[in-house]
């Protein structure tokens, strides 16, 4: 029986692969995924064999992954990020379910964008935070702006994953209109490029400001909740411990 790995490899660079991601990558007979991350990891593991697709061929590209695997081979399937977040291991168990495929299959983390981003910045998600994709390719929009509505009510920080697009260049500034209905415009939001990666590039502005910011897909935004703070150009989330003499207890 062959085996199917869903690998998250991370924001892009070597330092940033868990060792069970490269142990996986290196003893699979074929790895598998979207061209631009096959692309990224050729430079690192360039001996393994290769198959992609472009982009919009997620369900091609699941479908020749559970194939290789039918056929006995040990195949990764390979995400940036988490596997598990916004990811390709969803639709590889559909995909396998649908084919009736006789597989093993195993999911294995990554590094997703929300923490690399947070890093970057300081400690933005110290406190509770939800991750939002503002891509409307398969969530109607209503919807999505919905929860971004019901982030602003509960007080959560936000991180918006798919910000904007060449097509999409009003959904930031929708979003934060609505998180302005719950707090001041002046919260620190938080923006990296390429997180994890040779061109990583950071800012930090306001929640009023963000509609003027440089953003575009390969950006992720993190709008603090009603406590974040900027100190020493860096974000800082407080989650309620009492700083100074008395002794926090990290539980």
């Amino acid at each position: 029986m062959g085996k199917l790995y869903v690998v998250g490899f991370g924001p892009g660079g070597y330092e940033h692969m868990t060792s069970k991601c490269i142990d996986v990558i290196k003893k699979v007979d074929v790895v598998t995924g979207y061209t631009t991350y096959v692309n990224i990891l050729k430079e690192y593991f360039p001996d393994k064999n290769y198959l992609a697709t472009p982009m919009m061929q997620e369900v091609k590209r699941c479908r020749m992954a559970v194939e290789e695997a039918m056929k006995g081979q040990t195949v990764a399937m390979v995400s940036s990020g988490d596997s598990g977040i916004y990811g390709m291991a969803g639709i590889i168990y559909q995909v396998a379910e649908e084919m009736g495929a006789e597989i093993e299959i195993e999911t294995v983390p990554g590094v997703t964008a929300a923490s690399a981003a947070a890093s970057v910045l300081g400690a933005p998600l110290m406190h509770d935070f939800t991750v939002i994709s503002l891509s409307d390719l398969m969530t109607p929009l209503d919807l999505i702006m919905r929860r971004v509505d019901c982030a602003g009510q509960g007080d959560f920080i936000v991180c918006l994953y798919n910000p904007k697009s060449k097509k999409r260049t009003g959904y930031v500034e929708q979003a934060a209109d609505i998180l302005m209905k719950y707090r001041s415009p002046q919260t620190p939001v938080g923006i990296v490029r390429n997180a994890g990666r040779e061109d990583e590039s950071s800012q930090i502005t306001t929640l009023e400001a963000l509609k003027d910011a440089p953003i575009d897909m390969f950006s992720v935004v993190l709008i603090g909740n009603s406590q974040t703070y900027v100190k020493n150009a860096k974000m800082i989330t407080p989650r309620g411990y009492a700083v100074g003499n008395e002794q926090c207890n990290d539980s």
